[in-house]
């Protein structure tokens, strides 16, 4: 057992220093993270998404980490994952809304100046009515795929995040029916 220790000393020592590097980043993403949610006045739920996603990265970057210091056989390791991703793309070709929205969702977190409660008007052709008049939407809930606007007439409009981005979006009024101003 003290010859295990010994012969993968360096390994070991460098997946400790790993382990408490990830950690370390992980504390100060997440730290960060809430502090733009509370400093931008964002939903907690957001928030939280958002560090899930970060975490997630961590893990994925720490895994990567820890093969590159066990050694592994690039050529082997390289087999099985060309083999998974080319599966998996496969399978994602199919759902390439769905991470184009995830990804949206993320960008709207540290970017998008609206919140829940704000009134907003999109600039989009498809939901305008017949006169090309837009209507305005109360945001309900934001979240990781989608937005939930309510028109005046009390109709739910689930709006796809990536359409957020590639439209133009006017502030109508923030937060004052929510807030009784």
């Amino acid at each position: 057992m003290e010859n295990i220790f010994f012969d993968y000393r360096t390994e070991l020592i460098a997946t400790l220093a790993t382990l408490v590097v990830l950690l370390v980043l992980r504390f100060i993403f997440e730290k960060a993270i809430r502090k733009v949610g509370k400093i931008s006045d964002l939903n907690r739920a957001r928030t939280l998404l958002i560090i899930k996603y970060v975490s997630i990265a961590i893990t994925i970057i720490g895994v990567v980490a820890l093969t590159l210091i066990w050694g592994v056989n690039i050529k082997d390791l390289g087999l099985i994952f060309s083999s998974v991703f080319a599966v998996i793309g496969v399978a994602l070709f199919a759902q390439w809304s769905i991470i184009s929205n995830i990804t949206a969702g993320v960008i709207l977190f540290f970017s998008f100046p609206y919140k829940i409660g704000d009134r907003i008007r999109i600039m989009d052709k498809d939901i305008a009515d017949k006169e090309a008049n837009y209507e305005t939407y109360l945001i309900e809930d934001i979240k990781a795929y989608h937005m939930y606007l309510r028109k005046d007439n009390g109709e739910l409009l689930t709006y796809p995040n990536n359409l957020l981005l590639q439209k133009a979006v006017a502030l109508i009024d923030a937060t004052k029916e929510i807030k009784g101003e």
